[in-house]
């Protein structure tokens, strides 16, 4: 299992190789640049700063000159954001980040979970269609709409909940952000575990449990849960890099200070080194989640073996 998770990781490094270089050149290449919006600078304070950022060099020595960087755990300064490097700004954003998206996750695993097993059991009756009905809520309606109609209700008529913004230590600034990330999320797991859970529940060995005499909750902990959860498992990977990456839009719907906040303004701004670098850590946190997906979806399923 180590071996096979070294190899993966291996060979996870020339893809990453790729992305960062066709980013790069896709960045550089792209019309404009950092210091042509707002008042034109003066010639030769425009020299100066273009000298600074190494972006007087020709192009491909301002691309070794990067990969040297990153190669060393720099990831070079920020050029909108003055006074920061790019490292800087990720590890003020990453633990909020981490937060929202890692409550989205665990609030919506544990939902879609739940309410796909419920919809099995009751299949084709009342509880099924009407838990169809709020999943699919979830999956039609866009999380930037979603995140408006909820600040609208709750946040400027109800005023329940804050409609935005962020202060330390309050979890209900969070309440809103966190339902509009994990709504789809959970509709995704619940459809899931549906179709997962009646194919398990129509096996030959759960049909044998029950006629034994065990009760239908017995039969759905000892024997339905475990295979019914592989397809799940499966997707928890790209679903957590989805919560994670998706919270990009949410965050600057909600004001809330994060790498996607970040990220939306440096690209505004063609910040070139924080566009790069928080598109190397979502790519390097991608990766490590699916390659912890197949080491669970391993231990799941006895007749899987990476060899």
């Amino acid at each position: 299992m180590l071996r096979y998770a070294f190899r993966r990781v291996l060979s996870a490094l020339p893809i990453a190789f790729i992305a960062v270089t066709v980013c790069f050149f896709i960045l550089r290449l792209a019309p404009g640049g950092p210091f042509d919006t707002g008042r034109p600078l003066p010639p030769n304070v425009l020299a100066n700063v273009r000298a600074y950022y190494n972006l007087d060099q020709p192009l491909f020595t301002q691309y070794l000159l990067y990969i040297g960087g990153v190669l060393r755990g720099n990831l070079g300064p920020s050029m909108a954001f003055y006074d920061f490097n790019v490292s800087q700004l990720l590890a003020i954003g990453l633990p909020f980040t981490l937060t929202l998206g890692f409550s989205a996750f665990v609030i919506a695993t544990f939902v879609g979970v739940l309410a796909g097993m419920v919809s099995a059991v009751y299949q084709n009756k009342w509880p099924d269609y009407v838990l169809v009905l709020a999943v699919m809520i979830g999956l039609v309606v866009p999380n930037f709409l979603m995140g408006a109609l909820l600040q609208l209700w709750f946040g400027v008529y109800l005023r329940w909940l804050p409609a935005g913004g962020w202060v330390t230590g309050s979890i209900t600034h969070l309440v809103l952000p966190v339902t509009v990330l994990a709504w789809p999320h959970a509709a995704r797991i619940s459809r899931l575990m549906r179709g997962s859970m009646i194919e398990v529940l129509g096996t030959n060995y759960v049909r044998t449990a029950k006629s034994k005499g065990l009760g239908s909750r017995l039969v759905l902990a000892r024997h339905a849960i475990k295979p019914a959860m592989i397809p799940v498992v499966s997707y928890l990977g790209p679903g957590l890099s989805y919560l994670l990456t998706g919270s990009i839009v949410v965050e600057q719907i909600f004001g809330l200070p994060g790498i996607g906040r970040y990220f939306i303004s440096a690209a505004l701004n063609r910040d070139y080194g924080l566009v790069l670098g928080t598109t190397l850590f979502y790519m390097l946190l991608i990766l490590v989640l699916n390659l912890i997906v197949d080491l669970v979806y391993a231990w799941l399923d006895p007749k899987v073996r990476y060899s």
